[in-house]
């Protein structure tokens, strides 16, 4: 292949990349397209693997974004199972660890994130797991059941997720989170009370306030969690979810801006103009916020496919989207729309002790951002009414007598 006919060369074969490669063919994109990926499977979609994969109710075909086939017959190439040694924006050149090389003449970086890790000690014994990946998740899977013990460190959604899925195996659960709620960094107080009570309510131990010292083992594998309080909680198996960092190692070492994650614009450009990064590993602007950030969703990553795809085949820039997240724990369904910057007030709407509910973030009468459970209306007019920037009633968003459709008119 020469560089003249090189066409896309996509790093990172995951939601952002695949649905990236799948767009330019969409969008008419007629010269050649290559996709790398760590993993030895096609693109598929990690949300489940927290959920319906650890409880059996989805297999690898049913996550994939497209059927296999789609890649040969879409004239997609695909390299799997192939890690990345470096970048070379100056000689647009892709260099694989085994050697191999892949020239480009415009790149996008999909690397997403890895889990951050723990440097306790005990941290490298066997059974302490993060959840990232197919694997990771046939791993977990494969050592929850009735009578295991699964401790999870970080309350955060997927820490939760996993709980509560292991409670559904049989599985025994406890949460250890260091902050004096869960899910401190990502939800409202009122969110992270409902969560807290309603996972106590289905048999999972949460301990707040947990420092954790280091993990003990016997025979090479994860038998308890030391505590700074001297306590020791006994597991089978540790599940490490406290945050994940961006994997913008090879575009930092190959002189690309890099600020926790690729800096891009709202085409996805980075500070290269042949090179683009979407997903997980960016940093981009947010418009509606006035500041960039770092994203880590399936919305983000369909809107920056879109938005690279759309720059590499000239069509316009898409319009900017209010960003969107959700997590399944037990029969509850939670979804945010919006981010809760520069809030100095909220609104609780409906009955959390009946789970259905939503917490509205206000700056002033403009709604910033929503969490909903399962409260799909208060979740979509939520999400329109962020985007319209529109003041609204307060005492009618309040009021769960007053439709939503009626405080959104």
């Amino acid at each position: 292949m020469s560089v003249s006919d090189s066409g896309v060369v996509i790093i990172g074969a995951g939601h952002a990349g695949g649905t990236a490669a799948a767009l330019l063919r969409q969008f008419g994109f007629e010269r050649p397209i290559t996709l790398i990926g760590e993993e030895p499977i096609a693109p598929y979609q990690r949300p489940p693997l927290s959920k319906a994969w650890l409880k059996g109710e989805a297999d690898a075909e049913a996550l994939m974004l497209k059927p296999e086939s789609f890649y040969g017959e879409s004239n997609i190439r695909l390299i799997l199972g192939a890690r990345i040694d470096a970048l070379s924006c100056d000689d647009k050149i892709v260099v694989l660890v085994d050697g191999r090389t892949v020239p480009y003449d415009s790149l996008i970086i999909a690397t997403g994130a890895r889990a951050r890790a723990l440097p306790i000690p005990g941290a490298d014994l066997g059974g302490i797991l993060s959840l990232r990946s197919a694997a990771d998740a046939e791993n977990l899977k494969s050592r929850l059941g009735p009578g295991r013990r699964l401790a999870v460190i970080g309350g955060g959604y997927i820490g939760l997720e996993a709980a509560a899925s292991a409670r559904a195996l049989g599985a025994e659960a406890i949460v250890l989170e260091r902050e004096p709620r869960l899910l401190a960094r990502v939800a409202s107080a009122a969110m992270s009370a409902f969560f807290t009570d309603y996972h106590r309510g289905r048999g999972v131990t949460i301990e707040l306030d947990a420092r954790i010292e280091g993990f003990e083992g016997k025979a090479g594998s994860v038998s308890g969690v030391a505590l700074a309080d001297g306590r020791v909680i006994p597991c089978d198996v540790a599940l490490v979810g406290v945050g994940a960092l961006p994997n913008d190692d090879l575009a930092r070492a190959a002189g690309l801006r890099c600020e926790n994650g690729v800096v891009v614009d709202d085409h996805a450009r980075s500070s290269d103009p042949a090179v683009y990064a979407i997903g997980d590993v960016t940093q981009r602007p947010m418009a509606r916020y006035d500041r960039m950030f770092r994203l880590e969703s399936v919305a983000n990553a369909l809107e920056q496919a879109r938005q690279a795809a759309s720059a590499l085949t000239g069509r316009p820039v898409p319009a900017p989207e209010v960003t969107w997240n959700w997590s399944d724990q037990y029969d509850v369904k939670y979804q945010l729309a919006g981010m809760p910057f520069d809030v100095d007030d909220h609104i609780v709407r409906g009955d959390p002790a009946a789970a259905k509910f939503a917490v509205f973030h206000l700056n002033g009468d403009v709604i910033q951002a929503v969490e909903a459970v399962n409260a799909p209306a208060e979740f979509m007019a939520g999400r329109q009414l962020i985007g319209q920037r529109r003041p609204i009633s307060r005492s009618r968003l309040a009021d769960t007598a007053i439709s939503m459709k009626e405080v959104a008119a």
